[in-house]
């Protein structure tokens, strides 16, 4: 059996080829430009091999509505050239395999619970925080969707009173994303956060705002594990700090018995959106 894996995201696009077993066989990363620039080289990799099935994890929003007419495509992303980008049917015009089709972030999720630092638990909730936030729940081995996926990172949060930035996203300004993502962290501060690693400052607000959101996931889901992955959480002094952040504001009021276990980084670093694509390419080939 051998499985393709695409991590769509809005900088590059990794392609992987790999077996039954999860093992990778080979990789492929390309830039994310315009559709037919990106994905040409992706379907002519693909072509050397003899794919089984193939899974998809892209950026969003995109259509996961079955019945949907148009299912399978990119929707109303702010991404350029790629606003209603029939995805899924641009690969079935040359690979007649199934397609599993996701999000990046279900997809990363989907690796962490079968694999990662989820592993063993009934429910994870998985967030990203890098270029965007996003986040997926799996609860039972199932993604959460309902009429379309979780956009977990334009949740409403309280801005901290001394916080004068505006906010990064072109929809809602203050939203999470907005605040909190890669791009606001940079703006907010001159730099990119890669170097602001020893302001104490920058990863205290930082945490004020992912805390406000775990806390809004963890009444709403009730999930028994949360995972944090992104660039943003390669700085892991940011985890104390968002557990500590997270005690005071949840208060007690659910129980969450040990936050050392509850909020964790990822297990699988940065493969978790490959390895999810072929976990969900496996499950599509064999349901």
């Amino acid at each position: 059996m051998i499985l393709a894996s695409i991590e769509a995201g809005g900088t590059k696009f990794i392609a992987s080829v790999g077996d039954e077993q999860i093992r990778i066989i080979d990789t492929l990363t390309v830039p994310t430009t315009k559709p037919e620039e990106t994905m040409k080289p992706i379907i002519a990799f693909f072509n050397q091999y003899s794919i089984d099935a193939i899974g998809v994890g892209s950026f969003g929003p995109i259509d996961v509505n079955r019945n949907s007419e148009t299912y399978g495509y990119i929707t109303s992303t702010p991404k350029p050239f790629w606003k209603d980008f029939n995805f899924v049917g641009s690969l079935k015009t040359h690979f007649d395999v199934p397609i599993a089709w996701t999000t990046d972030v279900n997809a990363a999720g989907y690796a962490e619970y079968i694999l990662g630092n989820a592993k063993g638990t009934q429910s994870c909730l998985y967030l990203t925080v890098g270029t965007g936030i996003g986040g997926g729940f799996i609860n039972q081995g199932r993604m959460l969707n309902a009429y379309s996926h979780p956009e977990m990172g334009h949740l409403l949060i309280r801005r901290h009173p001394n916080d004068m930035y505006v906010g990064n996203c072109p929809f809602h300004k203050d939203c999470l994303e907005g605040m909190a993502s890669g791009p606001a962290v940079e703006k907010r501060w001159g730099k990119k956060g890669i170097k602001l690693a020893e302001r104490f400052e920058v990863w205290e607000l930082e945490a004020y705002y992912l805390a406000q959101a775990l806390v809004s996931y963890t009444l709403v889901l009730r999930p028994e594990r949360i995972i944090l992955g992104g660039g943003i959480m390669k700085q892991k002094q940011i985890f104390q700090l968002i557990r500590q952040q997270f005690g005071q504001l949840l208060n007690d009021y659910v129980a969450v018995l040990d936050l050392e276990r509850y909020i964790q980084p990822v297990g699988l670093n940065d493969q978790a959106g490959i390895i999810g694509g072929f976990l969900l390419a496996r499950k599509e080939l064999t349901d």
